[in-house]
């Protein structure tokens, strides 16, 4: 029997879900989330003020459109930043789903986890490295440039925003490139990746309680930017706080049940003729999977148990295959892969039950997610 994989191609002129598509990079789609505009908008408002005082003369129209200008270069240097992320994931063989720009900071989702801690290191550093070497070199464009002028002040800003963005994702939890550093560093050390998350994620606390308490001196010394410090930072803080909460539950739902083994869960398989009565296959699909086999050796699916009830109470005789769901790439499990792999496959994988077969492309049995599920769930410690 031949197993096939399918992959439909993405349709051409539909912009991915998630914001406005910008444009591709390496084929990755760059996308603009709604919230982005109400966070440049909180930006401009609260920077306005700032701008007086930091070009003396500026009219308010100046003001208001080099707040916006600062808005626009913090967005852009969150893009390089990301695309940095990008950029080493894809040169690390680790396909991007996407880039996001959101509410005050941007996503580079990747379609699966990195395999060893020198990669998760690498992918985290690129962002921090691009964002502060744009940092320095708008440091010393300043200097080719009038001081206290507008051009002047847009390097600054410029300057300020990625140094910012580079030195704030330094910081040592999770969600941040900084936490992502203390996973690689905990997991590089333990040989657990879990022991590397749980250290990281307490970092994100500590990290969102720093800023909540930097916002609420700079209101009791009378700071100047006090207002804008408190924005930025509660806004932040909630960020941190969610994005540390999320990184948890994946690593939560990322982990293979302890002491057990794959063999366990799996269910024997049975390889029935495609063109079997519905109503056959479904009898002999009790407590097993079943691939429906064409007659030139090809396999036509795996048995939709769901599909097949409803098709043999109307018509017991019709082909099995037409109660087949197909088998796709990313529905085929290697037995020799690692529990971690398989777990995060059958996560990320949006189907109910997986062909596992062995090294040589044999079925060796059908996994559903309904038993990986059950096993977590009986090993996972009472909270």
């Amino acid at each position: 029997m031949a197993v096939t994989g399918e992959h439909g191609p993405p349709r051409r002129g539909v912009a991915p879900e998630g914001g406005l598509l910008l444009f591709r990079v390496s084929g990755i789609p760059v996308l603009l989330a709604p919230s982005w505009w109400i966070g440049s908008l909180i930006i401009v408002v609260l920077y306005t003020p700032l701008v007086g005082r930091l070009l003396p003369g500026a009219t308010t129209l100046t003001s208001w459109l080099l707040a916006a200008a600062f808005a626009v270069l913090l967005g852009l240097s969150v893009l390089a930043h990301e695309l940095g992320h990008c950029l080493v994931a894809l040169r690390l063989g680790i396909p991007v789903r996407r880039l996001r720009l959101f509410l005050l900071g941007g996503l580079s989702e990747v379609a699966r986890t990195p395999r060893q801690p020198r990669q998760e290191g690498l992918v985290a550093a690129a962002g921090p490295v691009v964002s502060l070497l744009l940092g320095a070199f708008c440091g010393l464009l300043m200097f080719a440039v009038p001081a206290e002028s507008a051009a002047w002040l847009l390097i600054a800003e410029c300057a300020v925003a990625n140094f910012a963005v580079g030195l704030f994702n330094l910081l040592p939890g999770l969600p941040l490139d900084g936490g992502r550093l203390v996973r690689a560093g905990v997991w590089a050390a333990t040989g657990h990746r879990e022991k590397g998350t749980r250290a990281a994620v307490v970092g994100g606390g500590v990290v969102a309680a720093g800023l909540v308490f930097w916002a609420l001196w700079g209101l009791m010394a009378g700071s100047e930017d006090r207002w804008l410090r408190l924005g930025v930072c509660v806004v932040t803080a909630w960020f941190v706080i969610l994005g540390a909460r999320s990184e948890l539950a994946a690593e939560t739902r990322r982990g293979w049940p302890e002491g057990v083994r794959l063999s366990e869960l799996v269910r024997p398989v049975l390889q029935l003729p495609a063109e079997s009565p519905v109503s056959d296959a479904l009898a002999a699909s009790a407590g097993r999977g079943v691939v429906l086999v064409r007659a030139d050796g090809v396999a036509a699916g795996l048995l939709d148990e769901t599909a097949a009830a409803h098709l043999a109470g109307t018509s017991p005789n019709a082909p099995a295959e037409m109660a087949a769901e197909p088998i796709r790439a990313d529905t085929v499990l290697l037995s020799s892969e690692s529990g971690e792999e398989i777990a995060e496959r059958v996560r990320e994988t949006a189907a109910w039950q997986f062909l596992v077969v062995d090294d040589e492309g044999r079925p060796a049995g059908v996994l559903r997610r309904e038993d990986l599920r059950a096993a977590m769930t009986r090993s996972r410690p009472p909270a």
